[in-house]
């Protein structure tokens, strides 16, 4: 039995949240989303930032390992995530490029979104999705933490970003008879 991944582009709602496919339309929104905190892309993988920007969003959006999110709070773009790594055969993906606009960090909107994707990961028939964690971004790993994925383990010197730094990526899972954790 294989995982469907058709279904995870379809648009998600929790209240004042919404999750719908990243398109090309959104590339302007982004663009200012992302540039709300300019520090922060030093720890990314990729830069969403300046000359990088149109690039990065040109990849993602054409990679077809990829399904994006764009993740809105009312009327406003306020972010991305995706989905990422997709192995239906292996009922096995990753949630991951998740970028939140500071004005709405701390707010619970992150848990909200990541709920909201891992249910429907595991709806279209998941049962294991990994998150990879830079090892100096505290807030994400305390954020992964919260969520109740185990952390498996870190992979040493695993990529270079876009700055140069070889990272460590820290790796996390949570399995489909995990979910959902007591909320």
């Amino acid at each position: 039995m294989t995982a469907d991944r058709a279904p995870l582009a379809a648009p998600l709602v929790d209240g004042d949240v919404r999750l719908e496919p990243l398109v090309e339309a959104d590339r302007e929104a982004l663009r200012y989303a992302c540039a709300a905190d300019r520090d922060i892309w030093d720890i990314y993988p990729i830069s969403f930032l300046d000359d990088a920007f149109d690039r990065n969003m040109t990849t993602i959006l054409a990679d077809p390992a990829r399904t994006m999110v764009a993740i809105r709070h009312g009327d406003a773009l306020v972010g991305m995530s995706g989905f990422l790594n997709i192995a239906p055969q292996h009922r096995r993906l990753e949630i991951g490029s998740s970028y939140i606009m500071p004005a709405v960090r701390g707010t619970g909107l992150n848990t909200r979104v990541k709920r909201l994707m891992i249910d429907r990961a595991f709806g279209c028939g998941f049962a294991r999705i990994e998150f990879k964690v830079d090892a100096r971004n505290a807030r994400s790993l305390a954020a992964v933490a919260k969520l109740g994925a185990v952390r498996e383990g870190q992979l040493r010197r695993d990529r270079v970003t876009w700055t140069g730094h070889v990272r460590d990526t820290a790796l996390f899972s949570i399995l489909r008879d995990e979910w959902p954790p007591a909320r």
